[in-house]
């Protein structure tokens, strides 16, 4: 294992799964806190702000900083702060609404229509309200592109069919902001002051985690937990496999060394 001086720490799948942490994994973080290993968790939900997930986190028993939090929502606000867009159409969750306080919030002309988890708020007059408006001239931004996450009822649809749909719909590509995309994973770097060569990846989803910390130049370690699946990484290419495959989170610390 190269040498490692950072983490960017999935949380969905990888420090708790549903309303429960994984086992090891507040102990894991203890630990890296304790040997002083800089971190920071990258998530892709959308469906909570990034306040209402530290706070979350907390009720769990697992305290963290809200900047030791980087979601895709909030790299997505970013995004369009750097882009110049100032009116957007928002295809996510209330809670998520907060991580956008910067923006006009509009469905009437909107720069760029953002698509997120809505969960059964997908209805179809949503989303052909987000089809006009991207026919009217709006940007699709794809805040990230899940197929699908865990629910207690089990796999779950996602943003991403979303999104393909919209795509599909309007003839425009849209542009990724959350994981997998190289720019998620160089903004989240950026905030641990660490350089991309000397960063981990860990994470249970074999195409945002993994797939996309390779792109980005990072060491990649794979949980066996979450949305792990044996078999779509035994068929993965050498290229698209993690560095290195553990149980769980718990694994890390010593993984390090």
């Amino acid at each position: 294992m190269r040498a490692v001086e950072g983490l960017l720490i999935d949380l969905d799948g990888t420090v708790y799964q549903g309303e429960e942490l994984i086992q090891g994994s507040a102990a894991a973080v203890r630990r890296l806190r304790e040997e002083g290993v800089p971190f920071v968790f990258t998530t892709n939900t959308s469906r909570m702000s990034r306040a209402d997930i530290t706070e979350a986190l907390s009720s769990l028993g697992f305290p963290v900083e809200s900047d030791e939090v980087f979601s895709a929502p909030v790299a997505a606000a970013q995004w369009l702060r750097d882009e110049g867009v100032r009116r957007i159409h928002l295809l996510v969750s209330e809670s998520t609404f907060a991580d956008f306080s910067d923006f006009e919030i509009t469905t009437a002309g909107p720069e760029a229509v953002l698509v997120g988890d809505l969960g059964p708020g997908f209805s179809f007059e949503r989303l052909d309200g987000a089809f006009r408006s991207l026919r009217d001239g709006a940007r699709l931004v794809a805040i990230h592109r899940n197929r699908f996450w865990l629910t207690a009822r089990g796999p779950t649809l996602d943003a991403g069919p979303f999104v393909a749909a919209l795509e599909y719909a309007s003839r425009k590509d849209a542009t990724l902001v959350g994981k997998p995309a190289p720019a998620f994973f160089d903004a989240a770097s950026s905030l641990l002051g660490v350089a991309r060569d000397r960063l981990a990846v860990v994470g249970d989803d074999l195409e945002t985690d993994v797939r996309g910390g390779r792109a980005a130049g990072l060491t990649t370690i794979q949980v066996r937990t979450g949305k792990f699946d044996a078999a779509l990484l035994r068929d993965a290419p050498p290229d698209h496999r993690p560095h290195h495959l553990v149980a769980s989170l718990a694994d890390v610390p010593d993984l390090l060394g």
